[in-house]
């Protein structure tokens, strides 16, 4: 059962429509007609295609001009996803993950999260230059996989920048209120305390009003905001250079090589050395450090806001990220070197190395850096969803006036106060520990999404074939040579785009049982049980010939202003890692994530549809070439931004 739930979320019913659905379309094969389902139009009670509603697609040339200000350059949009990436994970996360998981091994961790993470990057780089619009991975999913699975990836990415914006300004609140000995949650507590299980104990007033603030300089313009956005990035990024440059000074590598002294069995720190916890220890390692890159996706969304968005994007995503695995790879390394893994304080990791060292004057200075760190990590999260909430809006997927310009200050004022309220409500009454993981879903079915879309786009059929017409005969000899193009084929088709389709689909479902068997028979694999090894490398074998079929395709040839390299392999390679870490996610949260989707397709079904964008423009089309069948249907009276 399991595995199903997995795959009913992460797959939409447009997928599971493909497999039949382009082979009998041309043909009008009966089965065409037992598959596909009507819903009632509201306005005139006539039936209309389900699928070709979940199905239709937004064009790809957007419009340059747009009511938002084009104010950020390359550097803005760089510091932006640092910010938003190196927040206070970095003052953090090394010395959890060194302590716990992986030893000194965790600069392996480290590298091979950043290398994942790079990959995703650069499927968002490409679509980044392909796309140049507000909304990021929804954007992407609308051009590419059809207005449903846009809806379902904008939806998830709401919540996980609520959840996210909510999680680090709690995190700011309570890292100022420690400063002060706890004296705000004291007085909290004592006005207005709370005792309901999954609540926090009181009603955090003050993380209430930082949101209200961050909010109100997201609303009077990127520019503005971005500006002190750079600011809190170069007072982060100081002083992570002088922690690194400072602990440097008392590195010894010896450390690297050292044993634990405490033979309690309660301090199980494994066998040291640099591997403590063996290989095991380092890819569990890289999946939490994975977490730590999270937050450059923010770059995707302000395609409508760069100078120069098509060679902004990709450079500023590279870059960031580039920045941000120096910056942990550095901490991680002044941190292991300085004291043993075994000796490090999970929690305030460099207050601690400081303090160990005798320098306790440098425990402020880190303190500085904690707070910038989660201020820019606050604008980074909080930056990006009133633009996603714009871009749905926009569309008519979500109610119109959440995605209204401000004239004045040319940024959606309605959408940024509206998530700025809910994201400090959230913050004021939620113990955001269980929900920790909420945000890591969407961005990693974010992720998946992007990194597929990339793959069908990249083989979509060529513009030159598109124009003499689909000529390629459909019988099953055909498309059988055609996995291995035996036909010769050295521009793709429509039947080629389709085939690649499939496969994408069959790749996407195969990694889902990959993670679910490895998830669930891990000691039977290790164990080195004969049935279960040989289940997962029967699963790999046919990934492996699925993505073998899908290379020997011939790809569209369109030129871009950038592209991933080494096209499929990076982009599936990306997407095996993703679905990997959203199966190991645990129940609860796929079960919170379950109902957060169900409030969604409520407001899809009861809103989204009727007042679609895309809808209205077709059926528009349709009346002015006297196709409507006697319908009247009003134009689309969404404005366009001003």
């Amino acid at each position: 059962m399991y595995f199903f739930f997995c795959v009913s979320h992460y797959l939409s019913p447009c997928f599971l429509f493909i497999f039949f659905f382009f082979f009998f379309s041309e043909k009008k094969h009966p089965m065409t007609n037992m598959l596909v389902f009507q819903v009632y139009d509201m306005k005139n009670w006539k039936l209309a295609n389900l699928y070709k509603t979940f199905s239709r697609k937004k064009e790809v040339n957007f419009p340059q001009d747009t009511g938002l200000a084009r104010c950020l350059s390359t550097l803005d949009l760089t510091a932006l996803g640092i910010g938003s990436t190196l927040g206070v994970g970095v003052y953090v996360l090394a010395g959890s993950v060194s302590k716990t998981i992986a030893g000194p091994a965790v600069i392996i961790s480290f590298a091979i999260a950043a290398i994942a993470s790079m990959f995703a990057g650069l499927c968002y780089a490409e679509f980044g230059a392909r796309v140049p619009r507000a909304g990021s991975a929804y954007v992407y999913s609308y051009v590419t996989m059809g207005e449903f699975t846009a809806f379902l990836i904008g939806w998830t990415l709401i919540l996980e920048y609520v959840i996210g914006s909510a999680s680090v300004v709690r995190g700011l609140s309570t890292y100022v209120d420690n400063l002060f000995n706890n004296t705000m949650r004291n007085a909290f507590e004592t006005a207005a305390p709370i005792d309901i299980s999954h609540l926090s104990s009181y009603p955090d007033f003050f993380a209430f009003g930082i949101t209200l603030i961050f909010s109100a300089a997201l609303a009077f313009g990127a520019k503005e905001s971005s500006v002190a956005n750079n600011f809190f990035t170069l007072a982060n990024l100081s002083v992570v250079l002088f922690v690194i440059i400072a602990g440097s000074l008392k590195a010894d590598i010896t450390n690297w090589k050292t044993k634990p002294t405490c033979t309690d069995e309660k301090c199980d720190y494994g066998t040291g050395g640099f591997a403590p916890y063996g290989i095991a220890g380092v890819i569990t390692g890289a999946a939490t450090c994975f977490y730590g890159f999270i937050g450059f996706d923010c770059v995707a969304t302000t395609g409508e806001e760069a100078k120069d968005p098509q060679r902004s994007i990709p450079i500023a995503i590279v870059a960031s990220l580039t920045v941000v695995f120096l910056a942990y790879f550095g901490v991680a390394t002044v941190l292991t070197t300085v004291l043993p893994y075994y000796e490090q304080d999970p929690e305030t990791p460099f207050p601690h190395l400081f303090e160990s060292i005798g320098w306790d004057w440098a425990k402020w200075l880190v303190t500085i850096g904690a707070i910038c760190g989660l201020c820019s990590s606050l604008l980074g999260a909080m930056f990006p969803l009133p633009r996603i909430i714009y871009a749905m809006a926009s569309d008519g997927l979500i109610f119109e006036w959440m995605g209204k310009v401000n004239s004045r200050f040319h940024t959606p004022l309605m959408g940024t106060f509206s998530a700025g309220i809910l994201t400090g409500v959230l913050a004021a009454i939620f113990d955001l520990h269980q929900l920790v993981n909420m945000m890591s879903i969407g961005t990693l079915l974010a992720y998946s999404i992007v990194a597929t879309c990339v793959l069908i786009l990249r083989y979509e059929e060529s513009e030159a074939y598109e124009k003499k017409g689909d000529r390629d005969p459909r019988t099953l000899r055909f498309i059988a040579k055609q996995l291995i193009n035996a036909n010769g084929l050295n521009h793709s088709t429509k039947l080629t785009s389709q085939i690649v389709a499939c496969l994408v689909v069959c790749y996407d479902i195969l990694c889902i049982c990959i993670g679910i068997t490895i998830s669930i028979f891990i000691d039977e694999i290790t164990s080195g049980k004969i049935a279960f090894i040989i289940l997962l490398a029967v699963l790999l074998l046919v990934l492996i010939a699925t993505l073998t079929f899908i290379y020997l395709q011939p790809s569209s040839g369109k030129k871009l202003a950038f592209s991933v390299p080494l096209v499929p392999f990076l982009p599936a390679f990306s997407i095996l890692i993703n679905i990997y870490l959203m199966v190991m996610l645990d129940k609860m949260t796929w079960i919170r994530f379950l109902i957060w989707i169900i409030v969604g397709l409520g407001i899809y079904f009861c809103y989204g549809v009727w007042h679609s964008k895309m809808r209205k423009d077709k059926r528009t089309k349709l009346s002015e070439n006297g196709c409507d069948n006697g319908v009247t249907w009003e134009t689309n009276n969404f404005p366009r931004l001003q």
